[in-house]
């Protein structure tokens, strides 16, 4: 077992010159430190790891998101992510190669595609609740965020056999939490399920489903190669796992320390949507990304040089005062949100209209059948935070009983 390292305070001369992504003391002083960040040194270098910079304004942000061409995906990242890591398409593609890969995929997730899946979705978000909510408590996260994205999508996008959706989901979302020890053992299972699966899917009639676009496609006029197809398959199902599993957990955080926030809700749900936007800006768990410098070039003032890395912060800039007036504040009447909490530029999250689905039918079931919604007396909030964020757990109490 690696040795731990002592707790480094989080210091003005840490933050400019040694900034850390995988600190504990980020991980508990996270969004006060990128507020720090933001207001002494927007762009800093961290001599951690070897260097690297870090960018936390939205304008900074933005511009390394969408200038592919200067800050490339595809060079690779050396900067520590804090767990196991395999290859994962489109992720590691800079286009124009990477548009072939994100093309297969989009048809796929788009509002009309998905519009089916809401039924389903809702059915599947009331038979978990269903299974805590006599009892007045649970861990929120570990009954209700954490498996429903995974059996959602193993089951409604890929088609998964309905007698392996618990042991995969189980595969999938530990493999998304790095510090839990079976991590890097679950990865490799996910990706071992991953093969067999779309083995079997090739010797099956098609169903018209992302799947078959994967495994039917061309890449440059050569036929797609099993490293690929797991790669995306694999980037499929771990890109929205522990993304929307953070989002939801962060939500019932805030309902708790705002009651009056489910309570409008339940009042309004034509708000919900809205609220879900707010909820992605202040809590998105997609917190930040790796680019690396095709070439010299020049960000906030400071010179990139080739070959140098940058970490930008979409969780910084979705808090960036310039862009969002008020920023720390859940606020329901925003004109404008124009939040990255999907990322930006050719990257940007393939899955936002699921993930934005799932939020919404959540949140509805949640406000509509919990009441008086508490987090648990003495309750120890810790969240893992590395290129994702979530609570590990949320322990709430409520009242016991259906609302239907």
């Amino acid at each position: 077992m690696d040795a731990v390292e002592p707790a480094v305070p989080i210091t003005d001369e840490w933050i400019e010159r040694h900034f850390d992504h995988l600190s504990p003391e980020l991980a508990r002083e996270f969004h006060p430190t990128l507020a720090r960040a933001r207001s002494r040194c927007p762009v800093a270098h961290s001599d951690r790891y070897g260097g690297f910079w870090v960018a936390t304004r939205y304008e900074d942000v933005l511009r390394v998101a969408q200038d592919w061409r200067t800050f490339s995906s595809e060079l690779g990242i050396t900067v520590p992510a804090g767990g196991p890591t395999m290859k994962i398409i489109p992720v590691t593609v800079d286009p124009p190669l990477q548009r072939i890969y994100k093309r297969l995929i989009n048809a796929h997730f788009t509002p009309a595609r998905i519009g089916p899946w809401e039924e389903p979705t809702r059915a599947l978000v009331n038979r978990l609740i269903d299974g805590f909510v006599e009892r007045g408590e649970c861990d929120f996260m570990r009954d209700f965020a954490r498996p429903f994205p995974g059996l959602a999508f193993f089951d409604l996008a890929l088609h998964a056999p309905a007698d392996d959706l618990e042991e995969v989901n189980h595969y999938a979302t530990m493999a998304s939490l790095p510090q839990v020890a079976e991590s890097r053992d679950c990865l490799m299972k996910l990706a071992a399920w991953i093969g067999g699966f779309v083995e079997r899917r090739r010797a099956e009639g098609p169903r018209g489903d992302v799947v078959d676009a994967v495994l039917d496609a061309e890449i440059e006029g050569r036929p797609i190669t099993r490293e690929e197809v797991i790669g995306t398959v694999q980037l499929l199902v771990l890109g929205g796992l522990e993304t929307t599993a953070g989002v939801l957990g962060a939500a019932m955080l805030r309902f708790c320390a705002n009651p009056e926030i489910p309570a409008l809700l339940r009042a309004r749900p034509e708000l919900i949507p809205d609220a879900v936007e707010e909820l992605l800006r202040l809590d998105g768990s997609f917190v930040c990304i790796g680019r690396t410098a095709r070439h010299d070039t020049e960000l906030g003032g400071h010179r990139i040089k080739k070959g140098e890395q940058v970490i930008i912060y979409w969780a910084s800039a979705n808090r960036d005062g310039a862009e969002f007036p008020d920023p720390d504040t859940f606020d329901l009447d925003r004109p404008t949100n124009r939040h990255v909490a999907f990322g930006a530029g050719p990257h940007r999250c393939v899955g936002s209209n699921l993930a934005r689905m799932n939020l919404r039918i959540a949140l509805d079931e949640i406000v509509h059948r919990l009441d008086d919604i508490r987090l648990r007396p003495g309750a120890d909030i810790d969240f893992h935070s590395t290129f994702n964020r979530a609570p590990l757990s949320v322990p709430i109490t409520f009242t016991a009983g259906a609302r239907l």
